[in-house]
């Protein structure tokens, strides 16, 4: 018989976490000849989420806990869901019932039937997500994949069940900085995508803003790809040509048309905008520093204060 580990991210979910468990619930139990465990993960709540788990875990021995010492994200969360899983295969799911429990049937059939490692749910729409937030969003999975020239796209987010093949060689990769969507693509495998209508939270409140979205898409520019890197040279060699077209420009107004005072304003644009562009390239390249700072410190990626 083959076992279903099914890892949950929770953050102060404790408006829905029990609705979450029962939806969930009901729809393994139609899966025959199924084992299955829930891994939930309380990324350092600071509402009754810890006590709720407690709850669930007590009465239903399929059910598992780990608490963190405090917020360590939810990269950290998965990680750790991974790791402590015991099933065949594995499969992600956020607490707030945007991903529907109903196609954990047609992904396990995916998996053990039809061959694939993977089989991960493909959003569609983004009702709920506002213009701005929904613009932003595919805007950066389309810079990020021909930055990186894997496939991150639009509506492949975490909700996608593994087989223990594929498992393993993401806890591989044991990084600090970790941006799952980008290692989910790094190591490949066969996947299959099943499209689902995006939906509203359940309850509770969402824990993303635009900061922290921008910080997200940021850390997975950094992670996957060194092309900003490239960027002081091509403007390196752009200013260069641009400087040279402005010096000319300034003696020829100084030299023919006597206007001395252009050539004081040119000159006094190109260096503002030299150096607006030095400290961009000075940030960039603190990013990419600070990162490989944090890796080399091998600070442990989470912290269990507790665990059933």
């Amino acid at each position: 018989m083959n076992k279903l580990s099914i890892i949950v991210p929770c953050y102060n979910e404790e408006e829905v976490i029990s609705r979450f468990y029962k939806e969930t619930n009901e729809e393994v139990l139609k899966i025959p000849d199924l084992d299955y465990e829930f891994i939930f993960i309380d990324d350092g709540s600071k509402d009754h989420t810890l006590d709720i788990l407690r709850l669930l875990c007590y009465q239903d021995k399929n059910c598992h806990y780990i608490s963190f010492s405090r917020n360590f994200g939810k990269e950290a969360a998965m990680y750790a869901g991974l790791k402590q899983s015991s099933g065949d295969y594995c499969v992600i799911m956020d607490a707030d019932l945007q991903h529907p429990p109903a196609l954990l049937a047609p992904m396990y059939r995916a998996l053990s039937q039809e061959g694939y490692d993977c089989c991960g749910g493909k959003r569609i729409g983004r009702d709920g997500d506002g213009t701005l937030r929904g613009l932003l969003s595919r805007s950066f999975y389309r810079v990020i994949q021909k930055l990186t020239h894997m496939n991150m796209g639009d509506g492949n987010g975490d909700f996608r069940m593994m087989n223990r093949t594929m498992v393993n060689a993401i806890l591989q990769m044991k990084e600090y900085n970790r941006y799952t969507k980008g290692i989910f693509s790094f190591v490949g495998f066969e996947t299959k995508w099943i499209e689902f209508q995006n939906v509203q939270r359940a309850a509770g409140k969402t824990k993303w803003n635009l900061g922290s979205l921008f910080s997200y898409a940021f850390d997975g520019i950094l992670s996957f790809s060194t092309a900003p890197l490239k960027l002081p040279g091509i403007l390196g060699i752009f200013l260069f040509l641009l400087s040279c077209f402005m010096g000319v420009f300034a003696l020829v107004q100084q030299i023919f048309f006597h206007h001395s005072m252009g050539g004081l304003y040119a000159v006094s644009c190109i260096v503002i905008f030299l150096s607006s562009l030095q400290m961009l390239m000075v940030f960039i390249l603190g990013e990419y520093l600070s990162k490989d700072y944090l890796e080399n410190k091998k600070r442990p990626i989470y912290i269990v204060r507790e665990q059933n």
